[in-house]
């Protein structure tokens, strides 16, 4: 009997600390949605939510934006949130999708690329015309290790799930963050997870560069490059 890839299974984090922080916080997305009418929607986990406390992150802002992320997401919560109403009542030009390396530590490469895909399929139909814009995962701890292994090759995998898929672009945010030794400074993921402001500004400008093409050009004037 085939398993079941839980990284596609629609799920409801469960509240373990019992303040059901993560549910008021979904419920306040759904409120946004009936009362904005963003051109950029950023739909993720903590990548995307510690970019909002970056100095980037107010060239982002001009942008009219809305950024749906939760600290601790894994794909299935993401799905769980997409299915419950965050994409109604809206019509974002553009979604960045950023989710994955919560999942690491739990399952595989095969499994969370799945999980992504899920996602991207999800807002495909609920979207159909917005451009969806997935940042690579990062690389993550201070030495090489499995979950930084794993990540490599979920973006492997993505790069051959979403290749084909019209007005989907990946975007490889990972360049430069592996020192020749192996090792990842602390200058630029100060927990070894989570990136300091100032790689923030480095690995994000390529994105607000895409998303200002895209923005600002008639959509069939635009031309996304290819994922290297």
């Amino acid at each position: 009997m085939t398993s079941v890839n839980p990284c596609v299974i629609p799920t409801q984090p469960e509240d373990i600390e019992g303040d059901n922080r993560w549910l008021s916080i979904h419920k306040r997305f759904l409120q946004e949605c009936r009362e904005k009418d963003p051109e950029i929607l950023f739909v993720g986990d903590d990548i995307l939510l510690d970019l909002s406390f970056t100095e980037v992150y107010r060239s982002f802002e001009e942008m009219h934006l809305l950024n749906f992320s939760i600290r601790g997401d894994k794909t299935q919560n993401i799905l769980w949130r997409l299915q419950d109403g965050e994409l109604q009542n809206i019509n974002p030009k553009i979604i960045v999708l950023h989710c994955g390396t919560n999942n690491s530590p739990h399952n595989s490469a095969e499994e969370i690329a799945e999980g992504i895909a899920e996602c991207v399929l999800q807002i495909r139909n609920r979207l159909e015309e917005s451009f969806i814009v997935v940042p690579s995962l990062l690389p993550r701890g201070h030495h090489p290790n499995k979950l930084r292994e794993i990540n490599e090759k979920v973006n492997e995998l993505m790069k051959e799930k979403l290749q084909s898929m019209k007005k989907v672009q990946i975007v490889d945010i990972s360049k430069g963050l592996v020192q020749l030794d192996g090792t990842i400074s602390h200058h630029d993921l100060h927990d070894y997870l989570n990136l300091t402001n100032a790689a923030s500004k480095k690995l994000f400008e390529p994105i607000w560069d895409l998303l200002n093409q895209i923005l600002n050009e008639n959509e069939k004037e635009v031309l996304l490059t290819p994922t290297e």
